[in-house]
């Protein structure tokens, strides 16, 4: 007995060790992923589509500190015709500004000025890791409040995509002074799209769900479960209109149908087949900018 004990300390002991690593490391993926260059992303964008009329637009670019005193660095894209109208657009995940440019033409035609920012670790912006929509939602608080400042603003709405559309519907708990919003394929809780994306990579959901949520509490002080625009969404006092791809599996439309079963009195869905994740715009530029503008006409 006297020579088992320490072996099974040693055991116990090294078991505690993977747990914790694995914790660790399971937290470190989702909240640290590799982000794209702005190269890279303005690259991709040409590849899929034509951004010729972004590199003639009066462009400005300039940085709001966000409520921790954290540098977003923004760029605003002026409409040719003068308008009061603005709309800031808010990047998916791993993407940056220029993964806005597929609505900025839209946005144009439309008759509003376009403000495009790398979020919270994003593009140029110094590192730091995602939380979902937590500190991003706090985050373009101070976006809003700055585009009021700085501009004279007749409507000021806001179109997210992904974790852009997350963090749009997360600000809504603090009441923003804006006239409404967009949210193309926004997850209604992070727990959902981990879930399924854990299953998809044949891993034991559960578990694997349990280490990460332990893992970011731990070694980074937050909670998955604070990472659910869905809790904010009863607190919309804007008209909003939630967009998504049928075929979307990374974030799955019943995201999107979700939070709009909450607000119905108040929201559209529009469900654009043969669209994956981030696709609708692309797939269906026509139906998408026509979905849109009705949208917009009844605000």
């Amino acid at each position: 007995m006297e020579k088992i004990l320490p072996i099974l300390i040693c055991a116990v002991a090294v078991l505690v060790i993977l747990i914790l690593v694995m914790m660790f490391l399971l937290a470190r993926f989702v909240l640290n992923g590799n982000r794209q260059t702005l190269a890279e992303a303005k690259k991709w964008q040409a590849e899929h589509y034509d951004i010729k009329f972004y590199d003639k637009l009066e462009k400005h670019e300039y940085i709001v500190r966000s409520f921790d005193g954290y540098k977003l660095h923004v760029q605003i894209c002026q409409n040719p015709v003068k308008t009061g109208r603005y709309v800031i657009i808010s990047h998916g995940y791993t993407d940056n500004r220029y993964g806005d440019l597929k609505y900025v033409k839209m946005y144009l035609e439309l008759g509003y000025n376009c403000i495009i920012y790398d979020l919270r670790g994003h593009g140029v912006n110094a590192r730091h890791i995602c939380t979902y929509s937590v500190l991003e939602a706090k985050d373009l608080m101070q976006i809003i409040e700055d585009t009021r400042n700085r501009y004279v603003v007749s409507t000021l709405g806001l179109h997210g995509e992904s974790l852009g559309g997350a963090a749009s519907i997360a600000c809504l708990q603090y009441q923003p002074n804006i006239d409404w919003v967009v949210d193309d394929c926004g997850f209604a809780d992070l727990e959902n799209v981990l879930r399924r994306g854990y299953a998809s990579a044949h891993l034991p959901a559960g578990i694997t769900l349990f280490l990460t949520r332990a893992g970011m509490k731990l070694f980074y002080g937050k909670n998955l479960g604070d990472m659910a625009p869905i809790k904010s969404v009863e607190n919309a006092n804007v008209p909003v209109l939630f967009i998504h791809g049928a075929d979307d599996d990374f974030v799955p439309p019943e995201n999107s149908e979700r939070m709009y079963s909450l607000i119905e009195d108040r929201a559209q869905l529009k469900i654009i087949e043969g669209a994956g994740h981030a696709e609708s715009v692309l797939n269906e530029p026509v139906r998408y900018e026509k979905f849109v503008r009705a949208f917009l006409s009844g605000v």
